[in-house]
């Protein structure tokens, strides 16, 4: 199955993508997977660089894969530039070219904060205000990972039942057990295996 489209980017749809992963950085709260709903926007809605599909299939193959949660920007990044080749050697430059961009726009902003804000924290961890911050951060983080959930699975239909109610039983068992994640990718892997999802 092919999933590649063909788009043309220029210089300044490279620096846009810059900015738009620096801003992202910020907005990260609970860790990159949270700003996946908006560069589901940018990248599919707002600027049609990659399909549905190859933004689905990005992810799923990131976050089965060992290593930083962070991967998968790396992957969107790389098929946004595979896209944007007209042969193979420019595909694969282009790509190294926007995996470099991503990466650095996503790191380096919320590494620098993160660097200057925890040595504050530190400091001042007994402050009532630096604990109510600290619990308040729980909510909102739910509410992102609920929001990228909710993108990933309305790629479908709600005719596809079983996949919501495969989704819907994972959700609860996220929240209510300490099963490991592993586990979970590796039943969900079992069910498309064998056709039921």
């Amino acid at each position: 199955m092919n999933l590649a489209i063909h788009i043309s980017l220029d210089w300044l749809d490279w620096l846009h993508l810059f900015q738009h992963y620096l801003m992202l950085s910020l907005l990260a709260v609970g860790g990159a997977i949270t700003t996946l709903p908006e560069m589901h926007r940018f990248l599919v809605g707002e600027h049609h660089w990659l399909t549905e599909t190859q933004f689905n299939v990005s992810v799923a193959i990131a976050q089965a894969s060992p290593g930083p949660n962070v991967l998968f920007i790396a992957l969107l990044a790389w098929n946004v530039g595979m896209n944007s080749g007209n042969t193979a050697s420019a595909s694969a430059m282009a790509g190294l070219l926007g995996v470099v961009i991503a990466m650095t726009g996503i790191l380096l902003p919320s590494s620098t904060l993160t660097y200057w804000v925890a040595a504050w924290l530190r400091r001042n961890s007994t402050l009532r205000s630096v604990r109510a911050f600290k619990q308040g951060l729980a909510p909102i983080v739910i509410a992102l990972l609920v929001a990228t959930g909710w993108i990933m699975a309305s790629a479908h239909s709600f005719s596809e039942w079983r996949l919501w109610a495969v989704t819907i039983f994972t959700a609860l068992l996220v929240w209510r057990t300490r099963i490991h994640m592993m586990w979970l990718i590796g039943g969900g892997a079992l069910l498309g295996w064998f056709d039921y999802i």
